[in-house]
């Protein structure tokens, strides 16, 4: 079995399980949510794709603020744990792979992933960042938050080692490789970041380029 395969394989098997107790796993991020969603300007940003959405945290802190979110997740298991949540119909969730979003180019005016790409081989880390640039509006914004390290070297050797603990194999890769770069790739100018967490996370905030390279594959 090639790692793509494997990838997809054990996304279904690990997520389905996990997906009753996710909740309570992801805690620790609760307030990151609300966070992530301040960096939209009020009125300014209505339509927002919330891509590996999972349970819904996300997708959920961006409706509160009357935003009109879609959530998409790999995972059916994580989605309908979402649907549970969405009592008053406020977000829509779809069952979708990120790599082949189901939405007509240019359909939002964010695209954000949050706690997902660390989790991809790089394969499809680029090829979900592509497919948020393609369904994004040109001059929108996409969100990107994930994995980061504090600036003193103490901090980043105990943050590295604690979250190895817990992360799969592919976030050793990820939190060596050049993200940016990778989002400047892809069709992404980084505008801001930030850390959070402290400095376990960061939040970057970029634009899509209007002749962003991907517009239209």
């Amino acid at each position: 079995m090639d790692e793509i395969s494997n990838y997809y394989k054990v996304v279904e098997s690990a997520f389905g399980k996990l997906a009753p107790y996710y909740d309570l796993i992801a805690l620790p991020a609760l307030g990151l949510r609300e966070q992530v969603a301040d960096c939209m300007t009020p009125g300014s940003d209505s339509r927002i794709l919330d891509v590996a959405t999972g349970t819904g945290a996300q997708a959920f802190a961006f409706a509160k603020r009357g935003l009109d979110v879609v959530g998409v997740d790999l995972s059916a298991a994580m989605i309908r744990i979402a649907q549970k949540k969405n009592r008053d119909g406020k977000v829509r969730f779809d069952v979708a792979d990120a790599t082949d979003l189901p939405y007509p180019n240019g359909s939002f005016d964010v695209a954000c992933v949050s706690f997902a790409l660390h989790d991809m081989p790089l394969m499809i880390r680029e090829k979900v960042l592509k497919e948020m640039v393609r369904v994004t509006r040109p001059g929108g914004t996409l969100l990107i938050v994930d994995y980061g390290l504090p600036k003193n070297r103490l901090g980043r050797w105990l943050i590295y080692r604690l979250v190895r603990l817990y992360e799969a194999t592919y976030y050793r890769e990820f939190i060596q490789s050049d993200l940016q770069g990778l989002l400047r790739q892809t069709g992404i100018e980084i505008v801001q970041e930030r850390p959070a967490l402290l400095g376990a996370a960061k939040i970057i905030k970029g634009l899509k380029l209007t002749r962003a390279a991907t517009e239209g594959s």
